[in-house]
């Protein structure tokens, strides 16, 4: 179950890397130890910290040219979708990039090359590597290429039902929603919560969903929708 070679992700990435060790290095999971002499970690972790800064700068321009008639709040709830783990997982696994990643054997039998927050991560290492060998231009050719159809699929800002819930509690002078983590099943790569919200006299809601803060908004969703209908 060793990473595949990685010549193969630059014909995916349409790139070909001046320094080869700049993508390595991107595909080099925390999980391996390895280290240099000073004793410094040798992964990809640094380089996610400039991945997800380059990926935000590139949606953020992406969102004002695709939608001038967006007000700034649209435009925001637009961009944290679309730079969100959910995201960069998604496009991680359109260019399979979990079969490249280097990381111990126990990760990868645990499901590790399909975790969505390595995969994510990865892929934040990888748009840093990309900036730092071709410059923003070639990250940004990379994100507009991978990153257009989850653009396209909705002309709508995405809705916020968390916010949009609490809005609405706090216009009625009532406390914060409250969330609670009822279960967690599944591997660690393929994770499924059901989380409870909870509004000051109203009937609690659950929901379930791959991640925390998805579960979060559907329960915030099916709690919204009954209230709404009740015109409480």
């Amino acid at each position: 179950m060793s990473a595949a070679n990685p010549s193969k992700l630059e014909e995916t990435l349409g790139y070909r890397f001046k320094d080869k060790d700049r993508l390595k290095l991107a595909l080099v999971h925390a999980s391996t130890h390895k280290r240099k002499k000073d004793g410094q970690a040798i992964d990809n972790e640094r380089l996610e910290f400039l991945g997800d800064r380059v990926l935000g700068l590139v949606i953020a321009d992406l969102l004002l040219r695709r939608f001038p008639k967006d007000k700034e709040g649209d435009l925001a709830r637009r961009h944290t979708a679309l730079v969100r783990k959910e995201a960069l997982a998604r496009v991680a696994k359109q260019i399979n990039l979990g079969s490249y990643i280097d990381m111990l054997e126990a990760e990868a039998v645990a499901g590790g090359r399909e975790n969505p927050a390595i995969l994510s991560n990865a892929c934040e290492a990888v748009i840093a590597a990309l900036y730092l060998d071709g410059g923003l231009e070639t990250a940004q050719n990379f994100i507009h290429t991978f990153w257009h159809d989850i653009v396209a699929e909705d002309p709508t800002p995405p809705q916020d039902n968390k916010t949009a819930l609490q809005e609405w509690a706090q216009g009625r002078g009532l406390p914060l929603p409250l969330y609670k983590i009822v279960s967690q099943e599944g591997p660690a790569h393929a994770p499924v919560f059901e989380i409870e919200v909870m509004v000051k006299n109203h009937t609690p809601h659950r929901a379930q969903g791959t991640s925390k803060r998805q579960a979060e908004q559907a329960a915030a969703g099916a709690l919204l929708k009954t209230v709404l209908e009740m015109k409480l």
